[in-house]
This record gives structure tokens, sequence and C-alpha cells, in this order.
């Protein structure tokens, strides 16, 4: 026996020793790479195309990773987060690119794009229409098209499609997991406290199906986003209305005239211009371009290294310590409790964003740009706070909602001296609600037992003890209190009175065109608009636009600019990868999962919006 273990013990010894060889002359090598290569500059080729590659989901800013974890798991090919493309560079590479003499055309990468808000395409759907009115074309190619990536392609010159390929709208919608059958089986305890008929957030740890108030809401809401979206593809391109119908029977009938072909469906209904092979669209785009020799493909440049380009880079005008600013506080994210990095909103960590505009001589005014479903109420009404402070110091503060400012994204926002959002803006949700799980049932099933002494009667909340009607009472009161603490600071917020409030809250969830006509919301317009009125509100007409970023460590300061170099030598991944239907499903359910462990409120209540997808 100690033979045996003797050798498991040197075999263990010797993988130890042979992957920190490895490791060891990984770095050794990125090293001396990044010591001695000269990185040539990068070049916009002549007459080439800008490659707009949309991968994963648009994001106003993108979720933290380890520079270290990022590196080594792009080397081994496995991506920390799914994929996220930052809407900002997007826009500017377009916008850039339609006075450029070097760019003749945009091709829309749109195999890997997921989606990300209406509002968010809405941004790059208009920056297209402006770029084609340079004269320039916007194309793009398909093996087949999903509802997000046909809506930008809908904006093109042309949409080319593959013969055995497919366009067809699903509509809109939500479907959740219900767990209460599950949960009653484990023996499960779940305790529940909300205020607001339309609350669902809890529903499905109680029921095993919607309620009917939330599937109101849902109506209502996903209604109007899908009307919204069909009037835009309508007005962008002559498509044979059976196909936006959303009738089985109407498509069958368009499926039957032409040989059951979703291909030449795609183009007989209007969607798709031509059926083209991968090769035949290729050789298409090198007649447009000229051939590039070195790749023996068309010429091209994608959105991101166009923006690396050293003459970008010294086109852009260098930034003024002294000039005024417009600072802009990005909250994306569930709002939780804490310091936290971007792809979370951190009450502590977004308030000290804030604080930082705040004290800032140069700033003049703050855009709070909030793409978020809410979350914790403590840390809502921490970052709430120092909206309010930067309005004692007479910095005006725009409140500027992307595709979700709801619940406790609206908690931070009501407060503002102006509320902006998108008419597709998902919004409202003034509802609270507080839940949490004991397992005394569980124990007991197996044979396990709670018990011990405690020197009052107060209640104590121990997750394998069951909760005294007493407890439940007091917690249930609250719930209603912070309900109407929140009624009341929207009235104030927004002059009305708190019965006006009360009837659009109960939890409802609004779109932004809607939530202004309920006097929830000031105007109707994006980020663009939201920063000029933040000038407006300034008097200040000479300024610059800055974005508050989280401060690094040193640490991080190091990784960032050591792996973000070694990045260089790394071969580029993949351009051919599309999306996985599995795996997107999976992520999804993998992130309502995730959800429960964004619930660290100290007093367990939450802001948190049901129906509105994480951002």
């Amino acid at each position: 026996m100690a033979n045996v273990f003797k050798k498991l013990f040197g075999l263990i010894n010797n993988i130890r020793k042979f992957l920190l060889n490895v490791i060891f002359f990984l770095l050794l090598f990125i090293v001396i790479a990044v010591l001695v290569t000269d990185e040539e500059p990068m070049l916009v080729p002549e007459n080439g195309v800008l490659v707009v590659q949309l991968d994963g989901a648009l994001v106003e800013e993108k979720t933290w990773v380890d520079p270290m974890d990022r590196f080594f798991n792009d080397a081994f090919g496995s991506p920390s987060t799914p994929p996220e493309t930052l809407l900002s560079d997007v826009v500017e590479s377009i916008e850039r690119a339609a006075d450029d003499p070097r760019i003749s055309g945009i091709y829309l990468d749109l195999r890997n794009f997921t989606g990300g808000g209406m509002n968010k395409m809405k941004l790059v759907a208009e920056a297209l229409l402006q770029f084609r009115e340079s004269g320039k074309p916007v194309y793009s190619y398909g093996d087949y098209y999903t509802q997000p990536q046909y809506f930008l392609a809908a904006h093109g010159d042309a949409v080319y499609l593959n013969p055995l390929g497919a366009i067809m709208f699903e509509g809109m919608g939500n479907y959740r997991l219900y767990f209460k059958d599950l949960l009653d089986k484990l023996k499960v305890s779940t305790h529940v406290f909300k205020v607001g008929a339309y609350k669902s957030a809890v529903e499905p740890y109680t029921r095993n199906s919607m309620s009917e108030q939330a599937r109101e809401a849902n109506a209502e809401l996903y209604d109007a986003l899908w009307s919204d979206y069909i009037a835009i593809i309508a007005q962008n391109r002559e498509v044979d209305p059976r196909l936006l119908s959303g009738e089985i029977d109407d498509f069958q009938a368009i499926l039957a005239e032409n040989n059951q072909d979703m291909a030449k469906v795609a183009v007989a209904g209007g969607l798709a211009d031509e059926l083209l092979s991968r090769e035949a669209f290729r050789t298409q785009m090198i007649n447009l371009t000229g051939l590039d020799e070195d790749e023996k493909n068309w010429r091209r440049i994608s959105h991101q290294n166009y923006l690396k380009t050293e003459s970008l880079r010294l086109d852009m005008p260098a930034a003024d310590e002294d000039a005024n600013e417009i600072a802009i506080v990005v909250a994306r994210g569930v709002i939780v409790d804490g310091y936290q990095k971007p792809g979370s909103v951190g009450g502590d960590s977004t308030a000290e964003l804030l604080r930082r505009a705040r004290l800032n001589d140069a700033t003049k005014a703050v855009v709070l740009r909030i793409d978020s479903p809410g979350g914790s109420g403590f840390a809502s009404e921490v970052i709430r706070q120092e909206v309010l402070e930067l309005q004692e110091a007479g910095i005006p503060v725009i409140a500027s909602m992307s595709s979700v400012a709801a619940s406790g994204g609206y908690w931070i926002a009501a407060s503002a001296d102006q509320i902006w959002a998108a008419p597709t803006t998902i919004t409202g949700s003034i509802g609270v609600f507080g839940m949490f799980f004991t397992i005394e049932d569980s124990l007991a099933h197996l044979g396990a037992y709670s018990d011990g002494y405690h020197t009052t009667e107060m209640p104590v909340f121990d997750i394998t003890r069951p909760l005294p009607d007493e407890a439940e009472v007091v917690i249930q009161s609250s719930i209603e209190k912070f309900y109407r603490d929140f009624v009341s600071m929207v009235a104030e917020a927004r002059n009305m009175t708190y019965e006006q409030v009360h009837e659009v809250a109960q939890g409802r969830v609004w779109t932004g065109a809607k939530a202004q006509q309920l006097g929830l919301v000031d105007n109707l317009g994006d980020l663009p608009a939201a920063i000029e009125a933040a000038a407006a509100a300034a008097q200040v007409s000479d300024y610059q636009v800055v974005t508050v970023q989280p401060e690094l460590s040193a640490r991080e300061r190091f990784l960032r600019d050591f792996f973000g170099q070694a990045e260089v030598f790394l071969p580029a991944p993949s351009s051919t990868r599309t999306i996985d239907p599995v795996k997107q499903q999976l992520q999804s359910v993998w992130r309502e999962v995730q959800l429960i462990n964004k619930f660290n409120d100290p007093q367990g209540v939450y802001l948190l919006c049901e129906l509105c997808p994480m951002p």
C-alpha cells in the first residue's frame, strides 16, 4: 500500500512540474516577444470594407474579466464570459468610416450576434442609415438570420442569403422556469413577501405557471415591442405582409407557393435580395474591393482594428484638462450591494463613480446611463443618495435609460433632474419583494434537526429553522413600508401625488413611450440627446464628454497592460463561429440560476424587474 501511494504521489508531482514548466515557458515567450518585437502599425486598406463584427450581445459596458483569466482562457479556446460587443465602438467606427475615403462600404458580420435591446440596435441602425447617405453601400450575408440579426441587416442596401438558408420571424416573448413542485419535492420552504399586484418576480418559486397579472403585463409589453419591430422592418424593406402577420396560416401559404423552400420564401417575400453561396458572395466582394494578395480575399478591416489604427488615433482630439466635462456614469447589470466590477451595478462602486464626478471641478453635469433591471433595494438607495449629493453641489443629473431601467433601475433614476428613455426602453416595475428559503423540512426528512438556545424572543433568521409567524408579520410590514417609501419618493421627484404613482406602480412594467405618457419619464431620446440635455441644463456649450471609469488596482493595471500586449501574439479567434442555439438556451437558464447569488441585500429587500432581460 505504501508503494502504491508513493507511486501515485510521484505521478501527481510530475504532472505538477510539467504544468508549471508549460506556464513558465509560455510566460517567458510572451515577455521576450513583447520586449523585442516592434508592432507594425495597423493600416486601413485602400478601397477596403469595414467589417462590423457583432460578437454576442451589444452592451453599454463590457463585463469585467481578470486579464490573466481572459488571456489563458482565450489561449486555450475557452472564453471567460459570453461574448459582448461595446455599443459605442460600433457606432463610432461607422460614423468615422462614413467620411474616410479609404473605406468603400460596410459588411455586417452578424453570424454570432445575439441582440442586446431594441434601443441599442436602433442606435446602430441609425448610424448605418447615416453611413449610406455618404453614398457607400452596406451589405450583409448569412446562412440564416435571427430576428436581431435581420433587424440590422434590413437597414443595409442588400441582404444576401445562402440557398439553403432561412429567415423567419417568431415574435417576441419571455418564458421562465417555475420551481414550486421541485421545491416541494425537496421539502424546501419558500418565504415570500411582496407589494404590488404585478410584482411577479417571486412567482417561479411559488407557482408552476404564470399568473394572470404577469400574463397581462407580458402581453402589453411584448405586443408593443413587436409592433415597433415589424413597423421598422416594413419601413426599410418591401416585405410581404404575410411574413409579418404572425399567423401560421399566412406563413404556410407563402411557403407552399415556393415549394416549401425557406430561402426562396425569403426572396419572394422581400426579406432577402439574392441567394448566393459563400464563394459567390466572396467573389462578388473581391470584384467590389479588389483582391488582398496576402489574405487571398476581399480588402477589409474589422471595426475593432479600425478604431486601433494610428491614423484614427491621430485624428482624435486630445483631451483638454481645462475643458468643461459632461461625465457619464454607466450602471449596467443587476444592482448588488457593495463594490462590484463592470457587468454588475455595485451600490458602493457606482456611488463612488458618481462621487468622483462630483469632486472633479471640471464636471458641469452628469449623465447616469442605466441599463439595469434593478436588484438590491439598499444598494439602489446608496446610489440615489449620491445623485442627491450631485444636485446639492449644483451639478445637474440627467438619467438616460438604455434597454432596461426598471424597479431598482428606476429607483436610481427617479430623483434625476430629467429622465430620458428610448421608446422601447423597459421601465417602471415600481414594486418591492423579499424572499428566502429555509430547509427545516428537508433536514427533518433526512433525520437532522436544529435546536438550541437564544436570549430573546426576536426572530433569528436561520436557514435550518422554520420562520415564526410573528417574523413573517414583521417582514411583510417592512416590505410594505419600503413600497410606500418607493412610491412617495417617485411622487415627490416627479411632482405627482402618491395615488397617481400608486396607480401606475404595483410592479407594472411599461415601455419608455408609455412611461412618458404616464409621467414617469420626461423625454424620449437616447444617449446623445441626454448628453445635449445635460449640457443645456449646465448652461455650457463648449465641453467634452468623459466616461468615469472604475479605478484599477496596481495589480490589475499591470496585468491589463502586460496581457493586453501579449494577446497580440495569439492567433485571432475564428471568425466563422456561429451561434449554438442549445448553448444559448442553457446560458439563459444558467443566468436565471445565477441571479439568486446576487440577492445580497442586507435587509433582504429587492427591487427587481422579473420581465426584464438581463443586460
